[in-house]
C-alpha cells in the first residue's frame, strides 16, 4: 500500500510541478497587463496547479480531474497554436518551427496530459498487468475521446475566431 500511495503522490507532484512550470512561464512572456485576454491562461493555470491535482487526490473525483485536465489541455493547445500561426517567424523553417514557436510549450502542456492519464489509469485500472484494455478507442476515457474534443473543439474555436473577427 506504501508503494501504491507514493507513485500516486509522484504523480500529482509531477503535475503540480508541470503546472507551475507553465503558469510561472506565461506569466513570464505574456503578463496579464499587457493583454487582459491573459485572464483565461491565469485562470486555467490556476486550476491545473490547485484544483487539478485536488481532484487527483480522492478516488471519488479522478474522473472530475482527468475530464478537466484534458479540457485544459485542449483549450491550451488551440489557443497556443493560434497564437503560434498568427505569429509565425519571418523565414520559416523546421529550426525556427522547433524554436520560435509555442511547440515546445504545447508539448510540455501534453506530458501533462500524459501524467494526468496515467494517474487516472493508475487509480481507475491498478497495477495489473493482466488487465484486458476493454472499451471503444472514441469512447471515454480512451484517447480517441480526447481526439475527438480536440478537433470538435478547434473547429468551434476556429468558427468563432473567422465569425468574430
Amino acid at each position: 500500500m506504501i508503494y501504491r500511495s507514493s507513485i500516486k503522490t509522484l504523480l500529482v507532484l509531477a503535475l503540480i510541478a508541470m503546472a507551475t512550470g507553465g503558469f510561472l512561464l506565461h506569466i513570464r512572456i505574456h503578463p496579464y497587463s499587457a493583454n487582459h485576454s491573459n485572464l483565461v491562461a491565469i485562470l486555467s493555470g490556476i486550476l491545473s496547479i490547485v484544483v487539478v491535482p485536488l481532484l487527483f487526490s480522492f478516488k471519488k473525483s479522478v474522473s472530475f480531474g482527468y475530464v478537466l485536465n484534458g479540457m485544459l489541455v485542449i483549450i491550451g493547445t488551440i489557443t497556443m497554436a493560434h497564437f503560434s500561426l498568427a505569429h509565425l517567424p519571418e523565414t520559416l523553417s523546421i529550426a525556427a518551427i522547433f524554436t520560435k514557436t509555442l511547440l515546445a510549450d504545447i508539448l510540455i502542456l501534453w506530458g501533462n496530459f500524459f501524467v494526468g492519464k496515467a494517474l487516472f489509469d493508475f487509480e481507475i485500472h491498478g497495477l495489473d498487468p493482466d488487465k484486458p484494455r476493454i472499451g471503444i478507442v472514441y469512447r471515454y476515457p480512451n484517447n480517441g475521446w480526447w481526439a475527438i474534443h480536440l478537433i470538435l473543439i478547434a473547429c468551434v474555436y476556429w468558427a468563432g475566431h473567422i465569425l468574430w473577427r
